[in-house]
């Protein structure tokens, strides 16, 4: 379906806290992973680095290895980790998700997946639900140098779609996601997911409890205002 330019609009996804709400799965495979490797983790290590890279939080926050090969290692096993609690267990959607996608699908509304996850973890996660075909694309942490808060990620989705960042409209749960579509130009929605819509407004263009809160036609809103 072709859009004339006023029309035109792209919708960005996060992945973790706004399609799946894997949250208590990466902490347990946080706390797998620093079992496996007799390390502790800081009380607060997951509410202060969620929505960040691997890359960053190991070093940085763990403060567990600077060597750059162990932290890949490091990594890659957590990770690994993650994707056979998905396996074990499954996982859903959040509500609304299927509806919202399937609505941009049938009005021809182009999306991206824009995400500090790792490849590997979206692809797993999109066969346990059975989605696959609905996304347009994804950018992941394997394909930024920067994670968020910088743009880097919702730059490059943007460009998948082919729409220009300024009528892309990036929803995020985490304030570095929605730090990096602001910097990126683009409108963003905040899911009150992982923090409440008191959190978020303020913030954001938009706060939803859920996707398919919004039509297409408050999509087209929100980048034409």
């Amino acid at each position: 379906m072709s859009t004339n330019g006023a029309e035109q609009v792209a919708v960005l996804f996060d992945w973790d806290g706004v399609i799946i709400d894997s949250s208590r799965q990466h902490e347990e495979s946080w706390e797998r992973l620093a079992h496996e490797e007799k390390k502790s983790l800081p009380r607060d290590h997951f509410t202060v680095g969620f929505g960040k890279k691997n890359e960053w939080i190991i070093p940085s926050l763990l403060r567990w290895t600077d060597d750059v090969a162990e932290v890949k290692r490091l990594s890659l096993r957590k990770e690994a980790l993650y994707r056979e609690i998905i396996v074990e267990r499954g996982l859903k959607a959040l509500p609304g998700v299927l509806v919202f996608l399937e609505r941009l699908k049938a009005a021809g509304v182009p999306n991206c997946i824009g995400s500090s996850t790792h490849r590997e973890n979206i692809t797993t996660t999109l066969g346990v639900l059975g989605f696959e075909g609905l996304f347009g694309g994804m950018v992941t942490s394997e394909d930024v140098n920067q994670g968020k808060p910088h743009p880097d990620v919702f730059l490059k989705a943007a460009a998948k779609t082919g729409v220009m960042p300024a009528r892309c409209v990036v929803f995020e749960d985490a304030f570095a996601g929605i730090d990096a579509g602001h910097a990126g130009g683009m409108k963003v929605v905040g899911v009150a997911t992982t923090h409440p819509a008191e959190a978020l407004a303020g913030k954001v263009h938009r706060v939803v409890g859920r996707l398919d809160e919004l039509t297409v036609a408050d999509l087209r809103g929100l980048v034409s205002g």
